[in-house]
């Protein structure tokens, strides 16, 4: 087990040393993003299969075992996600069959083996030498977007990205960024989706991605801004005017 803090303010590294010597503590002085600390983890990564756990997280009981147990029955998968389930145990969102904005780069697309696209990253397991081929994550990204890059990367490379649906882990959404504000959030969101654009699509498709965002976005900023004086959950509506102004921020400059 490795674990990477990146620079927690709480006495998480502390708790490691004190309850888990066994592990391998990496400890960074600043907070150096979701690929660059994984990648950290790699270097030390010495087994047959990667699991890459968020902190936010609690793994049933037994869901390792069936991760292995997965892999090694479908050697055609290269990368494969679990169960994620909310904390009231209600089923979580763990994986997409499309990929964003993929309607305008289906050429760029074309030959792609298997129906998921991408799982989601708070959960997965890899095959080592796969993922070492693949240099690892893009450190371009500092955090969302990385799961999505690497499943692509895999699947281009001619491996399939699996869900392994009797593995179950409890996902606290959201809690590794709970010191940042909505708006802090969805702008790295925004600029993750651009650098996958960027990286895996043609010039023409994220000439055509950026046009209908923006488009879209100007639409909706005048229109909530026509009826915001009449709303009542003023606040909802105020959040996705923010929302729209980064989506034309983040795509202007693109």
């Amino acid at each position: 087990m490795i674990v990477v803090d990146n620079a927690s303010q709480d006495s998480s590294h502390d708790i490691v040393e004190r309850t888990f010597p066994w592990a391998t503590l990496i400890k960074n002085k600043e907070n150096l993003g979701f690929a660059r600390a994984n990648n950290q983890a790699l270097k030390h990564c010495t087994g047959k299969y990667i699991y890459f756990l968020n902190p936010d997280t609690e793994v049933r009981k037994g869901a390792l075992k069936i991760m292995v147990e997965f892999m090694e029955a479908h050697p055609e998968i290269g990368l494969a996600g679990t169960q994620l389930l909310n904390p009231d145990g209600t089923p979580h969102s763990s994986f997409e069959r499309r990929y964003p904005g993929q309607r305008y780069a289906r050429k760029g697309l074309e030959g792609l083996r298997g129906d998921i696209a991408w799982v989601m990253g708070s959960s997965m397991m890899g095959r080592r030498h796969i993922i070492n081929s693949l240099g690892g994550f893009d450190e371009r990204y500092f955090l969302y977007g990385e799961d999505m890059d690497i499943c692509l990367s895999v699947r281009r490379a001619g491996w399939l990205i699996g869900h392994i649906r009797d593995a179950m882990v409890v996902h606290w959404e959201g809690q590794s960024e709970r010191e940042n504000t909505s708006r802090e959030v969805w702008d790295k969101k925004t600029k993750a989706e651009t650098i996958f654009f960027r990286k895996h699509y043609s010039k023409r498709a994220c000439l055509a991605i950026k046009w209908v965002n923006l488009c879209k976005a100007f639409y909706r900023l005048l229109t909530l801004r026509l009826v915001l004086p009449f709303m009542t959950d003023r606040k909802n509506a105020q959040a996705k005017l923010e929302r729209y102004q980064i989506i034309v921020k983040v795509f202007h400059d693109a």
